[in-house]
């Protein structure tokens, strides 16, 4: 394999693996509270932000990043409590939530510009030097991020899986009423959602700005390959939305020197649009 392909493809799932978290978020509030969230990308931006915020007090990256964490699940919780909730008991229809979502991210990311001004910003982290594995320079934090994601879909799996929460969550995902006629908690379910859903897109937020800079319109930029990925993976299967990230963030980078990286985002969705017209539910079935 030729060095300079084998470099595209590292770097791709690199980028994978944080299109991969945040994907997940996305497709478990769409499986779960049927929400299409188009703030999803700023409330990534927002997790970058506020890593960058408590990492310039001198807190460690990795403990910001925790922090940070806790701090867009709190604003994902408040979008809950204002918005979400008293939408559903109005039973407001799939494009007044679209509508709301985009006039959510709008907030957010002019909220943030007001804050942060809309320079790029970097961590306060030590350079490294980018490791020679088999004539291939990686950087490490590249290997960190990739690490990280690993664990999260493993944690997540496991969840899903192997505890009260997850099952609920599943039973939720099929049929929200009859799960509530079961004896099913709903409202402790969807705030479960939320904590999920903001633990990984607050992380996949802090590695992007990790391996790239932050900068206001990051989330902007991931929204289109983050909804690619969950309807290539199939809407609502998580597991589905991981492997269409690393496919869509693999075949990026890879597009990169025959059409040059401000084509990125149409590569996504040409990629998805080919592989609907072969399998229109997606490569997987939409279920958590």
């Amino acid at each position: 394999m030729d060095a300079h392909l084998a470099q595209l493809i590292v770097n791709g799932v690199a980028v994978g693996s944080i299109i991969a978290l945040a994907a997940v978020g996305l497709t478990l509030t769409f499986g779960i509270l049927r929400l299409s969230n188009f703030a999803h990308g700023d409330f990534l931006t927002l997790g970058a932000y506020l890593t960058l915020l408590v990492n310039s007090f001198g807190v460690n990256i990795w403990l910001s990043m925790v922090v940070a964490a806790v701090g867009t699940i709190a604003a994902m919780l408040l979008s809950e409590k204002l918005l979400w909730s008293r939408m559903r008991l109005l039973r407001a229809t799939s494009t007044t939530l679209i509508i709301i979502s985009i006039g959510l991210a709008l907030f957010l990311r002019n909220g943030i510009l007001l804050i942060w001004g809309g320079s790029n910003q970097n961590y306060s982290v030590p350079v490294s030097q980018a490791l020679e594995i088999f004539g291939l320079r990686i950087p490490r934090d590249q290997l960190l991020v990739l690490f990280l994601a690993v664990l999260a879909i493993f944690a997540l799996r496991y969840l899903l899986q192997n505890t009260k929460i997850g099952k609920a969550m599943r039973a939720v995902a099929d049929n929200q009423d009859l799960a509530r006629v079961s004896g099913i908690n709903v409202d402790r379910v969807i705030i479960w959602t939320w904590v999920i859903t903001g633990s990984l897109t607050s992380l996949a937020g802090s590695m992007y700005g990790l391996v790239t800079a932050v900068r206001p319109n990051m989330g902007w930029f991931l929204i289109l390959p983050l909804f690619a990925s969950v309807i290539l993976g199939g809407i609502g299967n998580p597991y589905g939305a991981i492997a269409g990230a690393f496919i869509i963030g693999i075949t990026q980078e890879v597009s990169t020197p025959w059409l040059g990286s401000q084509y990125k985002q149409g590569v996504a969705l040409l990629i998805m649009i080919l592989v609907l017209l072969v399998r229109p539910k997606g490569l997987f079935k939409g279920t958590i």
